[in-house]
């Protein structure tokens, strides 16, 4: 067994060998040593007995020691290109979501079962890009959809969650849009109405998401995929959010840093 652990970041991409303890590592990567850098963190822990050619792990080997002051190496880069899909799903552990002031929520996998009730979704994409896309499939449809390689356009892999479209899903156009925090109301209600006359599965909404992970709206959990290979993370219930992992839950309710 290594004196490290392995995490794979997916905001930005990149397989991390660190000495820290997953919520040590998130406070570090989200916050900095001193407080210096800003920003949510998502990322999962690795078997730490995984190894491929593709990754630099002699310098993991090298570099996580004990520093001169008795520190823990907080991180060594193994790879920061093409990472999510060299790395086999049944080697991917936990997943952990940290807020931009350093605080982690870890998140199982769990037992998924297909989305039939809701005919539109919402989702914001984390890895290998980050857009926010509709679409009329449930989370694990598209999931296939999107790396199939059969298509002429497709993604290796994907990390992506489901957000909340409240009275959206169902009524496009003049479902309650009130309690959606999202600032781009009037497109997403056109991107959604279009499904109506469009035979598309899919349709992009924003190219890039600019306010940062949306922890709020999270709808059910978060999702780990290919076109042969598909792990859910439930996400807690509301009353969980508020009782059990409330400290977590109102830190990813603040932007802390704007």
């Amino acid at each position: 067994m290594s004196d490290y652990h392995l995490y794979l970041s997916v905001i930005p991409e990149a397989l991390i060998a660190s000495m820290l303890e997953p919520e040590a590592f998130g406070a570090y990567y989200a916050v900095g040593r001193n407080g210096r850098v800003f920003g949510e963190a998502i990322f999962f822990e690795i078997d730490p007995s995984f190894r491929s050619d593709d990754f630099a792990f002699s310098l993991a080997d090298e570099r996580c020691v004990t520093q001169p002051d008795g520190a823990p190496k907080s991180s060594v880069y193994l790879g920061i290109y093409n990472v999510l899909a060299r790395i086999p799903v049944s080697a991917i552990g936990n997943l952990y979501l940290v807020t931009d002031d350093g605080r982690a929520l870890e998140l199982e996998r769990g037992d998924y079962q297909p989305d039939t009730e809701h005919p539109l979704h919402l989702y914001q994409e984390f890895c290998p890009k980050s857009p926010m896309v509709a679409s009329r499939l449930e989370p694990q449809a598209f999931c296939r959809s999107i790396t199939d390689p059969s298509h002429p356009v497709h993604l290796p892999r994907i990390v992506f969650s489901d957000l909340n479209l409240g009275e959206l899903a169902d009524d496009p156009r003049n479902g309650k849009a009130d309690d959606l925090p999202y600032r781009y109301i009037s497109h997403l209600r056109d991107v959604l109405s279009d499904f109506s006359t469009n035979t598309k599965d899919s349709k992009l909404v924003l190219k890039h998401v600019r306010d940062g992970v949306l922890y709020r709206t999270v709808r059910n959990g978060f999702y780990l995929g290919d076109h042969e290979h598909f792990a859910y993370y439930p996400f807690p219930s509301r009353e969980a959010l508020q009782s059990t992992y409330y400290d977590w839950w109102r830190s990813a309710q603040i932007a802390h840093f704007d």
